[in-house]
């Protein structure tokens, strides 16, 4: 079957010729930087008028540039392992992560491997091969996660990221005093990090002082940033075995509950929520979020 090009681009008027290389790669929308263009060149993804180009090519008025699907995807493993799907158009999906499973990776058992036996397949001319998580959850974090099906779309949401016009919520369970409310702005890694949170509840407990139930909303996203935060304060987050080692019965008490954005390609405001693990509700069975 021959592959048709998820987009084209016929250039216009030049004063001279320029190098493939060097064309300007924001004439591309699945393209997002100059340094992507050169790489999907070198991947033989990049056709000029019908033949294979190379960065050296030199590019008139005229000529037809086409790019095509990187379809090295297909060689990725597949997995039925069924997952929530909390919200699914032609662009992108929001799906329930589980706790104990890495999103990527190069092991067999992952979401990411699990996304295409869970999600319909895009009819858009940019389909990925495969759709792909748009940011991480930790091992052992649960909740919501958002996955690209297009290549406009990974490409928005991805930019949407790095100027930080998703807003994400988490929930966590956290052992020892708290304040109502505030910022955390611990760097991590010698980068700015920022970290909002609300107290939605609190419990004495005699073996740990005080539990809280927290809503937290990270402005930045570095590693492992939440949990840092809050053991930086000296409030860990219950089951944390690596930044506070308190709690082990039931793994780590970090929760993404929702997820807020424009959407990219149709603007509809976009408002995913999940409920809270049942292990959250058996601490704070009174609390409603």
């Amino acid at each position: 079957m021959k592959q048709l090009p998820i987009e084209s681009y016929l250039v216009p008027r030049l004063e001279e010729r320029k190098r493939l290389s060097d064309f300007l790669a924001g004439s591309f929308q699945t393209i997002p930087s100059r340094k992507a263009f050169k790489t999907t060149i070198k991947k033989g993804l990049v056709k000029l008028n019908g033949i294979r180009a190379y960065t050296a090519d030199f590019v008139s008025s005229g000529d037809l540039i086409e790019i095509f699907q990187d379809t090295s995807a297909n060689n990725k493993p597949s997995i039925e392992l069924e997952v929530a799907v909390l919200f699914e158009d032609e662009y992108l999906a929001v799906v329930h992560k589980p706790a104990g499973i890495v999103v990527s990776g190069n092991k067999k058992f992952t979401l990411e491997n699990s996304l295409s036996f869970n999600l319909e397949e895009s009819s858009q001319a940019d389909a990925l091969i495969r759709p792909e998580p748009i940011h991480r959850l930790d091992y052992p974090t649960s909740g919501c996660l958002l996955i690209g099906k297009t290549s406009e779309a990974l490409l928005a949401l991805n930019a949407m990221f790095e100027s930080k016009t998703i807003q994400k919520t988490y929930h966590a369970i956290t052992v020892g005093p708290i304040s109502e409310a505030g910022e955390i702005n611990t760097p991590i890694e010698s980068k700015a990090s920022e970290t909002h949170y609300k107290r939605i509840a609190q419990l004495p407990s005699k073996k740990y002082g005080f539990l809280n139930l927290l809503e937290l909303n990270p402005s930045t996203g570095r590693k492992h940033q939440l949990r840092r935060h809050l053991s930086s304060i000296g409030t860990p987050i219950f089951g944390d075995k690596t930044y506070g080692n308190i709690g082990r019965g039931s793994g780590l008490y970090l929760h993404a509950t929702a997820l807020q954005f424009v959407h990219p390609i149709t603007s509809e405001a976009i408002h995913i929520t999940t409920k809270l693990p049942k292990k959250f509700i058996n601490l704070f069975p009174l609390t409603i979020i």
